[in-house]
């Protein structure tokens, strides 16, 4: 178990939003694109939680982080308008783009590596260019989970994407987001230092 319980009782409304990005249905499940969604149902296993209310236009789930209360959520927009359900529940809930934690996949890191940053720009990424489009900000953390890098120059990004894992980066995926298990509560205590240090 990663997380840590605390005493005190956490608040009535969430701080914070834990956003996985991917899309929805059977024929998405295990592409590279839904790295986001696969890491958020891995956290929502680890804290015995479900992410299945329908709310904000996204599956979610109500959870308690290290004493924190956080909002589990999977956008069932489609990738490319994943902004409109972060926009929704942060405006809903007055939850400002800091506390705001958008797990996502990412071709420019080798499959299995993890990166987290306290803010930047979409890198060519639509999940996060809806993100950032909707919020009107890009200061918000984010945990990049790599994919790898298309394996040919002519290969076409969609495909790639939506392509599913091989047997082996299966393996390297599942411990990056071992790793974002991890590093995911000190990024909520404000300690993204400590994350960093996890993710490498």
């Amino acid at each position: 178990m990663f997380f840590r319980k605390k005493i005190e009782p956490p608040a009535h409304t969430p701080e914070f939003l834990i956003v996985g990005l991917g899309n929805p249905g059977r024929n998405y499940e295990f592409t590279r694109h839904n790295s986001g969604f696969l890491t958020l149902d891995h956290i929502s296993a680890e804290l015995d939680v479900e992410i299945k209310k329908f709310k904000f236009k996204a599956l979610t789930g109500d959870a308690v982080i290290d004493g924190h209360r956080c909002l589990l959520m999977k956008p069932q927009t489609f990738m490319n308008n994943s902004g409109e359900s972060v926009r929704d529940a942060a405006a809903f809930y007055k939850i400002p783009p800091e506390r705001i934690i958008v797990i996502f996949d990412d071709i420019s890191l080798p499959c299995g590596k993890l990166r987290i940053r306290r803010k930047g720009t979409d890198g060519g990424h639509n999940g996060i260019k809806s993100i950032i489009y909707h919020l009107k900000s890009d200061n918000f953390p984010r945990i990049k989970i790599g994919v790898g890098a298309k394996p040919d120059p002519e290969y076409e990004l969609a495909d790639w994407v939506l392509s599913r894992f091989g047997r082996e980066d299966m393996e390297l995926l599942k411990q990056a987001i071992t790793k974002a298990t991890e590093a995911l509560p000190f990024i909520i205590d404000g300690d993204i230092e400590k994350a960093m240090n996890i993710a490498n």
